[in-house]
């Protein structure tokens, strides 16, 4: 009887996953199908497969997206926020944790309170207050907002992880004549690699996705990013249906080949964050 119990458990979680993966992989399967069909095709049935694999919507969709600039304002952008997040957020929080003075608690305290506010709510007097400082259409500008939008929850996750390193090991750092700068890069960072490798896969995600931010900031062409490009097969009264659905699989294919890549990375960090 309990043998019979646990097998049906573990066939309805399996059934559950399969479910779940399903919901999920449709809608990229169906994008995927669409990007190789004509606009009379896809409106007539979008969930018929394609009569042929013609590449005539990748070919247009890659000139009319202008896509190395875009991707190379994509990769630019979603490095150096990235990199800039993660050094900032980790000296933060270890700042936070080994000077735990009344003034830093609720400094920690604010910047956590802060990820309850939503960017809606702000990005109206945000955009306003930049453009009357001249400081639209910069990538500059836009890295550093990324900067400011993403530190909180970045110092959120390595202040527990910081807490689980020993001060002992510091200590030692220190009395074999290290600086403190140099504790930091020698010996605390290189512990926290893999809470890296989570917050800055997770961030990668989020800039290189993010659609709202860059089209207030970038209001340039040659500034666009891949998922501002897309918009250009949105015309007055029509949609370009195929090359938009061929644009949107060259926009997303990069960052899902760099979370197969990085996916081990993103559950050990998650499975060590439960831990903590």
């Amino acid at each position: 009887m309990v043998g019979s119990r646990s097998s049906s458990a573990a066939w309805l979680k399996y059934v559950v996953l399969a479910l779940t993966l399903l919901l999920f992989i449709v809608p990229f399967v169906l994008l995927l199908l669409n990007s190789f069909k004509a606009n009379q095709d896809i409106t007539a049935n979008p969930l018929s497969l394609p009569e042929r694999l013609d590449l005539a919507n990748y070919m247009n969709a890659f000139d009319k997206m202008n896509y190395i600039a875009a991707f190379t304002n994509s990769l630019v952008i979603t490095v150096a926020s990235v990199l800039i997040i993660a050094l900032c957020a980790a000296m933060t929080a270890h700042y936070f944790v080994r000077n735990n003075t009344k003034f830093n608690q609720y400094t920690f305290l604010l910047m956590v309170a802060s990820m309850i506010i939503p960017f809606q709510a702000i990005m109206i007097p945000l955009v306003k207050v930049y453009g009357s400082l001249g400081m639209l259409n910069s990538k500059l500008s836009l890295i550093y907002m990324y900067l400011g939008f993403g530190s909180s929850l970045a110092v959120f996750i390595y202040h527990g992880f910081v807490k689980s390193v020993p001060a002992e090991l510091e200590e030692a750092a220190m009395i074999d004549g290290c600086t403190r700068r140099q504790t930091f890069f020698r010996i605390v960072f290189p512990v926290l690699a893999p809470t890296t490798a989570t917050i800055s896969i997770l961030n990668v995600l989020w800039v290189w996705n993010d659609f709202l931010l860059p089209s207030l900031i970038l209001t340039g062409p040659a500034q666009r990013t891949l998922p501002l490009s897309t918009y250009n097969f949105y015309g007055t009264y029509s949609v370009d249906y195929g090359p938009l659905m061929a644009g949107l699989v060259l926009t997303i294919l990069p960052v899902i080949v760099v979370y197969l890549f990085a996916q081990k990375y993103i559950i050990r960090g998650v499975m060590q964050g439960s831990i903590k």
